[in-house]
């Protein structure tokens, strides 16, 4: 970490100890035009209990690819609160959805029209787990703890590694994961990847649109940790072209109620069946970039194809060894890219296992402008 980081992190613990007078801080943030993530803080006179009592704002849009100059103004609807664990105390962050003047959910709001589905289905209890791999970069670009100008040494040790020369930015990671639990996301573990610098944290058990909410949360949490190391996020699918590298993916653990009971491997075979049958809808879905990454090389099928099998990380769709043997539980869909908007592949999966509803159409509802 260079000195000016340090100096920086020093420099904010002191104001940080400084009383608010009795006000709240809420930090609202929401999904941008690229995908990415943007945040404003607003003062409040108390707590809110619920987001109900949160008022309703907006923002610039015309600067964030989301609205055009002469009608700027986009707004935001509080949906989940968290503690915030930067500000600590009654301070908290408040994850909003997009909408436009009109009244219509913002091009990149997804979240409505996955939200409709869930509902929908909530009878079948969809229950969903992501795998988040991301790339760790410093500020000059290069991957974090690399030799300059070079490549440690090749894949084998890093996974799951420990030591100097395996892993790097443990720190980074220590923090992101005290910070989600702080915040109440349910955050089920992390593991450093495959690739140096690359790591995974993973999300869930989370039912309905509580994964899309926790995930979107758990990104903003990273990116905000990482910005007080001076570090860098990509959730770029194929972070480096050159090498003998793995990607990064968001692999999608689902289960619904039935297949978590006695018996279940039928409704986890019968859902996977479905799955076969609109392969080229999901991975249209799927996250940008994905051709890079799924190229039946490196842990991964080939985007052309559909395949399942059990403990086999080269097919589309794995079934966990211990979920055969038992005979019910939940499958791992290992298609999605690590950029994915997780709004639409919770989406897109009940809507192919649970059944489509005449109001929404996932595969339109992503390239909505």
């Amino acid at each position: 970490m260079s000195e000016f980081v340090v100096s920086k992190a020093s420099n904010l613990a002191k104001y940080l100890e400084l009383p608010q007078k009795g006000k709240v801080i809420a930090e609202y943030v929401w999904i941008d035009g690229s995908n990415g993530l943007r945040t404003k803080g607003r003062t409040l006179d108390k707590k809110p209990e619920s987001v109900d009592e949160l008022p309703e704002w907006n923002f610039d849009g015309s600067s964030t690819e989301q609205a055009p100059g002469h009608d700027s103004d986009v707004y935001l609807r509080p949906v989940a609160i968290y503690d915030d664990p930067f500000r600590r105390g009654d301070n908290i962050i408040v994850l909003a959805e997009c909408w436009n003047a009109d009244g219509t959910p913002n091009k990149k709001n997804h979240r409505y029209a996955c939200n409709k589905l869930m509902e929908a289905h909530k009878d079948a209890d969809t229950w969903f787990g992501i795998e988040q791999e991301y790339t760790l970069f410093d500020e000059y670009g290069s991957p974090y703890g690399w030799p300059k100008g070079g490549f440690p040494g090749p894949q084998g040790p890093y996974y799951c590694g420990v030591g100097t020369g395996k892993v790097y930015a443990r720190d980074v990671i220590e923090a992101h994961y005290r910070a989600c639990l702080y915040a109440g996301i349910n955050i089920s573990g992390i593991n450093a990847e495959v690739m140096p610098s690359q790591w995974e944290f993973q999300v869930g058990p989370s039912a309905g649109i509580a994964m899309g909410d926790e995930l979107w949360m758990a990104r903003y949490l990273l990116e905000r940790v990482a910005e007080e190391f001076g570090v860098k996020v990509s959730f770029h699918p194929k972070p480096l072209s050159e090498g003998d590298w793995n990607g990064a993916g968001c692999h999608t653990n689902v289960s619904t109620a039935p297949m978590r009971e006695k018996g279940g491997m039928k409704d986890i075979e019968a859902a996977i069946e479905k799955l076969s049958k609109r392969h080229a809808e999901h991975i249209g879905v799927y996250g940008e970039d994905n051709d890079k990454r799924l190229t039946g090389k490196h842990e991964t099928a080939s985007i052309a194809n559909f395949s399942y099998g059990v403990a086999n990380r080269g097919c589309s769709v794995r079934i966990p060894r211990p979920v055969a043997k038992v005979g019910y539980g939940y499958f791992e869909d290992r298609r999605p890219a690590s950029n994915i908007d997780p709004y639409l592949v919770t989406g897109i999966m009940v809507e192919t296992i649970c059944g489509a509803i005449p109001e929404v159409d996932m595969v339109k509802e992503a390239v909505r402008e």
